[in-house]
């Protein structure tokens, strides 16, 4: 439903509320309390016009008419003291929740819920394609604009118990299950561009028949997904533990996506050209969705006073994940499940103490080692020279060691400042010998990153404190290893002109980052409050390459504020402003800088004009930039100079929105009052990945998808709120 305020926030049924009565006789208890809210809207627009606004509505999106219903109750029993709390959201659409709580303080505490999510997609879509949304799909080529319209949608619906169980004052027990089923259509796609060294029969015999293709094929989602969560706590005077399970069970309905294509397809200036017999078997290959698997975890955790100011704490932790569903189609290994499963263990120790009342410490070290046990096999066998093309996967076990120091001190009642030192290392372990590597030229088997950092705080006055926050950080690592297809890998010289236009991860990158923080809490008097912050950050990246990310830089500036004019009104606002910038060079001469500007503001107020009367609302408007600068440096080809003169580069990306969101709560009586929200929303978004100048994307089959630029909606409810005992 819409919930343009809290008052959407009730949760309840009928049948819920005359099971409760049925518990829960009138005569043992105190007056139960029910409060439900009835209400009807109308929006304006439809359709595209208010695809984001109604994106996890739940609200048919040619529906001018919404109405809406919830109920919350409460109960208390005098003689047991057992406490219901029954909430209902939502009722009259998919989006509804329910939510219970029934305990007894003291002794045990049962919760259930159930929920509803529905997400709709933003983007329209224009197809040709029989079967839409099934696993099966049958791909017909039909001109641009010509096919049916769908919709992409899913739906989530939730369902979870809980008990809690206390023993005694020492001991507890509580358990959760939770399941999640997931239904629906998703963008997904399939395509495949011909190789000439691998297959040339793939591009035709002609110049004139389909190369390559690119296909929207929606995934179809039918899965579920379950959790169990157990734990038993024991405390002792100087010691509390609790030891617990978590499970994880993840179960798909559609195992692989297998579609049919066949004739013609267009080509990337629109022609309808014979695609050829190699390709359409690429396509017509099946696509394996996601498989089932599954998790377990055990673990130990708890504290220990040594004594009243210096307390130790632990955790164990073992975990199994592991995803042995069958494949789709057989393996040309003849393996017929990856049989994947990681190990992980976990051991963790802290330490606090306050040895001086001025002086605090704190200390920990973090131990995890994750053993993938995943059989190697070798799966991309291909019939055109198998010899020098038969790979297999790789072990991906690692071990990660970290520690954190801290000490603060407090100066005087003013100053407190903090230091501390953070430490990470990470082993990769060996590579796998029989396994290669694709789009990127080494990598390294061990990082170590280390960060120190400082905090001053200062209480300038009874009514402003600020703070201010440094910190550093190192990456470097072991030598860079490069592929041998197959063959193992050879460490390599920083050095190396081989690698000197090689690709490297960022993450394995040696990489240097600071960044400053400040921070301000002004009260100059009991009317007016403000909060400030400002962050700037840079981290500067360094690989044997002259291509790739070279450094990026972020700066934050935040103010919240609040002021009360009187004692019935009030005004408050806030100030966001962000900036997150990107330099790298790439091949071909390419150098190209990534920047996202993002603004944010917000104005709004409270009132009561008068005893029965409660008014309020806010303007907000948000702008979110985003612009690629390219430009080319003297190794740039005659051929990049010209494309990027053409056509000037990569256009912006922008996104534009301002709401405006009022409400008015009258009460009739003390039991009933009557709501009035009103809601106008309008935005503004245009992404050169699915249009360009009204030109939407093409599929090879003629199937585009869009999404209106400039939306536009306003909503009106009036709700009816009624409370008895």
């Amino acid at each position: 439903m819409i919930r343009p305020h809290s008052m959407f926030t009730f949760k309840r049924t009928a049948l819920a509320l005359a099971a409760c009565a049925a518990l829960f006789p009138a005569h043992a208890q105190s007056p139960a309390e029910t409060t439900i809210a009835a209400g009807l809207g109308v929006f304006s627009g439809k359709g595209a016009d208010r695809a984001l606004f109604n994106q996890y509505r739940g609200v048919d999106k040619d529906s001018s008419v919404a109405a809406m219903l919830d109920i919350d109750y409460s109960l208390r029993q005098d003689e047991t003291g057992d406490w219901v709390d029954f909430q209902g959201y939502d009722l009259l659409y998919d989006t509804r929740e329910l939510d219970l709580v029934w305990k007894k303080p003291g002794d045990w505490k049962l919760t259930a819920e159930y929920g509803g999510l529905v997400r709709n997609d933003l983007n329209q879509v224009n197809t040709g394609v029989l079967n839409f949304g099934s696993t099966a799909p049958q791909v017909v080529a039909l001109p641009p604009g010509t096919g049916a319209n769908v919709d992409l949608q899913t739906k989530r619906t939730k369902l979870g118990v809980g008990y809690t169980k206390i023993f005694s004052p020492r001991m507890q027990l509580s358990v959760d299950l939770k399941t999640e089923k997931k239904e629906g259509t998703r963008l997904f796609g399939t395509g495949f561009n011909c190789a000439t060294a691998l297959d040339p029969s793939c591009l035709g015999s002609t110049a004139t028949s389909i190369g390559w293709a690119t296909l929207m094929l929606p995934e179809p989602i039918d899965a579920n997904h379950s959790q169990i969560e157990a734990r038993l706590s024991y405390a002792l005077e100087k010691l509390r533990f609790s030891v617990g399970y978590y499970g994880s069970f993840y179960r798909n309905a559609n195992t692989a996506l297998n579609p049919t294509v066949s004739g013609s397809l267009y080509d990337p200036v629109g022609t309808l050209l014979p695609s050829s017999a190699t390709l359409l078997g690429y396509l017509n290959q099946a696509v394996a969705l996601s498989p089932d698997n599954q998790a377990h975890q055990l673990d130990l955790s708890g504290n220990y006073d040594f004594t009243d100011k210096t307390r130790g704490t632990f955790k164990l932790a073992y975990s199994k994940a592991s995803q042995d569903d069958g494949f789709s189609s057989p393996s040309r290994t003849g393996l017929t499940s990856l049989d994947g499963q990681v190990d992980t263990k976990l051991v963790q120790f802290g330490i606090t103490s306050r040895p001086m009342p001025k002086l605090s410490l704190l200390a920990n070290v973090r131990y995890q080692d994750k053993d993938d046990q995943t059989p190697i096999a070798y799966y991309n066998l291909v019939s055109v020279n198998p010899d020098t093309l038969a790979y297999t996967n790789r072990n991906l076990s690692n071990r990660k060691t970290g520690g954190k120091l801290q000490a603060s001190w407090q100066f005087n009642p003013d100053y407190r400042g903090t230091v501390g030192a953070d430490y990470e290392a990470i082993d990769r372990g060996e590579f796998t010998a029989t396994s290669a590597i694709a789009g990127t030229s080494a990598l390294r088997q061990k990082t170590n990153e280390t960060t120190v950092r400082a905090e001053l705080r200062r209480r300038m006055s009874e009514n402003m404190s600020g703070a201010i926050s440094l910190s550093s950080s190192e990456r470097d690592g072991s030598g860079w290893l490069k592929d041998n297809a197959g063959l193992g890998v050879t460490e390599v010289s920083a050095n190396d002109p081989a690698l000197a236009t090689g690709v490297f991860m960022p993450t394995l990158a040696d990489r240097q980052r600071d960044k400053v923080k400040l921070q301000a809490d002004w009260t100059p008097n009991k009317d007016l409050s403000l909060q400030f912050s400002a962050e700037h950050g840079n981290d500067k990246y360094k690989t044997p390459s002259v291509y790739g990310l070279r450094d990026t830089r972020m700066n934050q500036f935040n103010l919240d504020w609040a002021y009360v004019i009187s004692s019935k009104w009030g005004l408050n606002g806030y100030l966001s402003k962000g900036l997150q910038s990107f330099n790298q060079a790439r091949s071909a001469g390419y150098v190209m800088s990534f920047d996202n500007t993002s603004t944010s503001l917000g104005l709004g107020f409270t009132g009561k004009p008068m005893s029965q009367l409660q008014v309020g609302g806010n303007l907000s408007y948000v702008n979110d930039t985003s612009k690629y600068a390219q430009g080319l440096d003297s190794t740039a080809t005659p051929y990049s100079v010209a494309s990027l003169t053409a056509s000037g580069g990569l256009p912006d990306i922008t996104f534009r929105q301002t709401a405006l969101k009022l409400f008015g709560t009258y009460a009739l009586d003390k039991k009933s009052a009557v709501r009035v929200d009103l809601i106008h929303q309008k935005s503004s978004y245009n992404d050169w990945t699915w249009s360009y100048n009204g030109v939407p994307y093409r599929y090879s089959d003629g199937t585009t998808v869009t999404q209106k630029a400039d939306q536009s909606v306003s909503f009106l409810g009036v709700t009816y709120i009624y409370q008895m005992k």
